[in-house]
């Protein structure tokens, strides 16, 4: 007998929103056109880009400050333009890193407990963009290493530690970049572009490995990501502005895999990919509806599962990673969806019956710890993410120190205050041969001539003290 229907661990996951006190109130969330999310969370912080006047501005929270925010909270503040993207280190949940209508990407050290005064002074400004920066993102098993892409057409790999430019994409892309996206180790980006195509590229070799010309045929932006078993996931319009879902094998990029049609509507598609369960939450710019699909090896391998539908629409979205999921609850995702003035939570849940930890529905995912330095992967190597188990639930480890080769801004501007405000550095005590030198020319002169010799010795502060003491002992 045909089976109807499909047997999955997911058909009955649910979202439901948090209730009003556990929402962020009184948020002036930005209005900027470019289609980004807005918005960033990780474990610690949930960070939202604001309406700012005189230069760009995002706010940074800590989870629990839940409420009416004050209009008066700090913001990070040190851009000159609107800020376009904001994204958190996956490996350090105080470093977040922010592109902007003034063509630089800045690199923020958030303080543990939050912002108490506004931050205008960034850890690094990265500068190389010709226009305004749209897309940041951090690489993921590798320490320090940050994508940037902007309206330029080019796409920037940085090592952050030292704020060097170390691979620098031009030429690829013939018009505005609407995405990138590294894959689960970090080898390949996939970008897709103003001119309807969708690009695989190495970008340590600096070449393009694969390419699809118009993957969608519609005018609108594209999105496109990588999935855990290497294939690319797009979203797009068909010519008729019908939104559309399509499932693409790198190597043979000809024919999509699959191609699922929703709706007419002109909200760009937001695709957020859970790699532990290929589960791929679409958001639309607009929609009042989030929509979930998984993702199989069978056919028609992109499987609806349902749609969580509320009444106001999205302005933005926030998604949070697996390690700061409620695993009792069993909660397989939580998004931070941005009204016109408010963040509201939402939660996805499977239904257990079940209090016990729930090992299918939580495999072991990726750590804040990565697999490789900057330098490492510059070289060539290629790591897989570091797993860690949510058995016990996620326990955060205290932030590992950045470590490069050269000097490291993020360590550097932490400490630098105790290493200059010593007065101990301030005073040195004379070398042994300065002191030979003037003990022997006291015995050739005489001390009124010796005097005028001394002139020049006003300018080694350091030193000064220590000779007029030598003068009068003689």
């Amino acid at each position: 007998m045909k089976r109807v229907v499909r047997c999955s661990k997911f058909r009955h996951v649910f979202g439901q929103p948090v209730k009003n006190d556990q929402c962020y109130d009184d948020i002036r969330v930005s209005r900027v056109t470019w289609d980004s999310a807005l918005c960033t969370v990780n474990p610690k912080f949930v960070a939202i880009i604001v309406e700012a006047s005189g230069g760009g501005a995002f706010l940074v929270l800590p989870l629990h400050k839940s409420g009416r925010i004050d209009k008066a909270y700090p913001t990070v503040c040190g851009h000159k333009g609107p800020v376009l993207d904001i994204e958190w280190c996956p490996h350090n949940d105080q470093v977040i890193a922010s592109g902007s209508e003034d063509c630089t990407v800045m690199v923020w050290l958030i303080p543990e407990n939050g912002l108490v005064t506004p931050m205008a002074e960034p850890v690094g400004v990265l500068e190389g963009h010709s226009k305004r920066v749209g897309i940041v993102a951090w690489h993921p098993t590798a320490h320090n290493v940050l994508l940037s892409a902007g309206c330029d057409n080019q796409i920037i790999i940085w090592n952050v530690g030292t704020c060097e430019a170390m691979i620098t994409l031009e030429d690829m892309h013939p018009d505005i970049i609407y995405s990138a996206c590294w894959n689960r180790n970090g080898s390949l980006i996939v970008t897709s572009c103003k001119d309807k195509a969708v690009r695989v590229i190495d970008p340590r070799k600096e070449t393009i490995i694969a390419e699809k010309e118009k993957a969608h045929e519609g005018a609108r932006p594209m999105r496109a990501i990588f999935l855990a078993d290497g294939n690319v996931l797009t979203t797009g319009f068909s010519r008729m502005s019908e939104r559309q879902l399509a499932l693409w094998n790198p190597s043979n990029m000809e024919e999509a895999i699959t191609v699922h049609e929703m709706d007419t509507s002109n909200g760009v598609l937001l695709p957020f990919y859970d790699a532990d369960t290929n589960v791929v939450y679409l958001c639309g710019k607009g929609d009042s509806s989030i929509r979930y699909f998984e993702i199989t090896d069978e056919c028609p391998y992109v499987h609806y599962l349902n749609t969580f539908g509320s009444k106001e629409p999205q302005r933005g979205m926030g998604y949070m990673p697996k390690r700061g999921l409620d695993v009792n609850k069993c909660e397989i995702a939580r998004f931070y969806k941005l009204h016109e003035r408010k963040c509201e939570p939402i939660v996805m849940t499977v239904p257990r019956k079940s209090d016990l930890f729930q090992d299918d529905l939580y495999p072991d995912t990726a750590g804040p710890e990565p697999a490789l330095e900057a330098e490492e992967w510059f070289d060539g190597k290629n790591g897989d993410p570091i797993l860690i188990s949510l058995k016990n639930g996620y326990v955060p480890v205290k932030n590992r120190e950045f470590k490069v080769v050269k000097k490291n801004i993020l360590d550097s501007k932490v400490t630098k205050n105790s290493e200059n405000s010593s007065p101990a550095n301030r005073s040195a005590s004379p070398t042994p041969s300065i002191v030979s030198i003037y003990l022997s020319r006291l015995k050739s002169y005489q001390v009124g001539e010796f005097i005028g010799e001394l002139t020049p010795i006003i300018y080694f502060q350091s030193q000064r003290l220590n000779i007029f003491k030598l003068i009068f002992t003689v």
